[in-house]
């Protein structure tokens, strides 16, 4: 089950606009990790920017009501209608900092609070004004001592079934925290990060861009991990390396398809009430070697009608029996 970002703001699914932004600037000032200093702040406080940044929108919000977290982050496919320009799956930019400055719209909530001063705070970043910087001078932000790294980031990357059989690029928009020139001050720059989609990627695929994450005087950046997901597919069902394909076939065409394979013993007619075909490499290329496939499955469904006029069930009754 995905999040719930109406609970994570303590609201219920009737909030409205006000009602969300009013949830996220409470829960913010108390769990941002430079005033709450319990160990798990830091990713209560990143729950929270996300489930703000999805619920503020009016377009992910629409989305997320409908479809929750999976048809939000997986995408929709085409034949569900909606007017909308939404065409890939959203991915939280994983900057929460971000959230609460655009919130703020650049000020320092703590300025003014007798307990916020102290230029050093072990967590995120300290707001000097409205362009985002932020100065590292005395030490910087962790003090001076041994550098360490932060921990990586994971990030889930939801990929079509086409987009895994063929392979594709896609072209990810991060924002992160960069040091100046002067050695001193850091400022929030975005970034494209490119991902090409090898042919025969399954899900949990983990790709690494290598200390991506925000930098500091005395910090590693961070790894950037996107982990592989496969998005539903309205035909298609992957079982490893092999595809399934369901074909609904309405009885009365199960004897005309019998019909057109006879004399044929490599396609018997579909047996009632279950039969499958295997067509072999026809199916998902596989990762080590793109040339090869795996197999496709069919499987019938034999539709059975209804409802039968007695002149139909003496001809149904026929066809059977020979």
């Amino acid at each position: 089950m995905g999040q719930d970002y109406y609970a994570v703001l303590e609201l219920t699914r009737s909030a409205k606009d006000a009602d969300i932004k009013k949830a996220y600037r409470k829960l913010a000032l108390k769990y941002h990790p430079y005033k709450n200093k319990e160990p798990w702040a830091p990713e209560k406080f990143k729950q929270l920017a996300e489930a703000y940044d999805v619920l503020s929108d009016p377009m992910k919000k629409s989305i997320y009501d409908k479809f929750a977290e999976e048809g939000l982050k997986g995408g929709i496919p085409l034949e569900f209608g909606i007017d909308t320009p939404w065409t890939e799956g959203y991915v939280f930019h994983g900057n929460p900092e971000k959230v609460f400055r655009e919130f703020f719209g650049g000020d320092n909530p703590f300025s003014t609070h007798p307990l916020m001063l102290p230029l050093s705070f072990s967590g995120l970043e300290f707001y000097t004004g409205e362009g985002g910087e932020v100065n590292m001078a005395f030490g910087g932000l962790r003090g001076r001592g041994v550098r360490k790294k932060d921990p990586p980031i994971e990030r889930d990357l939801y990929l079509s079934l086409e987009d895994l059989f063929y392979g594709c690029t896609k072209k990810i928009k991060i924002s992160r925290r960069v040091m100046n020139p002067d050695g001193h001050a850091s400022t929030i720059k975005d970034k494209i990060l490119t991902i090409d989609v090898q042919p025969g990627w399954k899900q949990g695929t983990r790709i690494t861009f290598q200390e991506e994450g925000d930098q500091g005087p005395n910090i590693i950046p961070a790894d950037i991990i996107f982990i592989v997901k496969e998005k539903l597919h309205p035909r298609f069902k992957r079982e490893g390396d092999n595809l399934i394909y369901v074909a609904t076939l309405p009885l009365g065409k199960v004897r005309q398809w019998g019909a057109s394979q006879e004399g044929n013993p490599t396609s018997p007619p579909p047996q009632i009430p279950k039969y499958f075909k295997v067509v072999p490499g026809e199916g998902m290329p596989l990762s080590a070697d793109p040339t090869c496939k795996g197999d496709l499955l069919m499987y019938f469904d034999i539709v059975f009608p209804a409802r039968l006029t007695p002149a139909k069930k003496e001809l149904l009754q026929e066809a059977l029996l020979q």
